[in-house]
């Protein structure tokens, strides 16, 4: 509800992702979300493609410089890692 009502008075959404099943169900979601204006997502990697090959997570130590562009409305590159 908050990001919604975020997107609805035109202010950027950053986010994060940390789940066990993007690369399965949730990565259309996930794909219809990075052409939406105003999200913005931090940098996100496989968390372990071995025993976990659908979970992405996202690189904490990208996340001020998400915010930063996302100010500027930029999406940070690259976004995969």
């Amino acid at each position: 509800m908050a990001a919604k009502s975020t997107l609805r008075n035109s202010h950027n959404v950053v986010i994060g992702i940390a789940t066990n099943d993007a690369l399965s169900t949730n990565a259309a979601n996930i794909g219809k979300l990075l052409n939406y204006k105003n999200i913005f997502f931090v940098p996100f990697r496989q968390d372990n493609p071995i025993t976990k090959p659908n979970s992405l997570v996202f690189s904490y130590v990208h996340l001020i410089d998400t915010i930063c562009y996302a100010l500027d409305n930029q999406q940070i590159q690259p976004l995969l890692l």
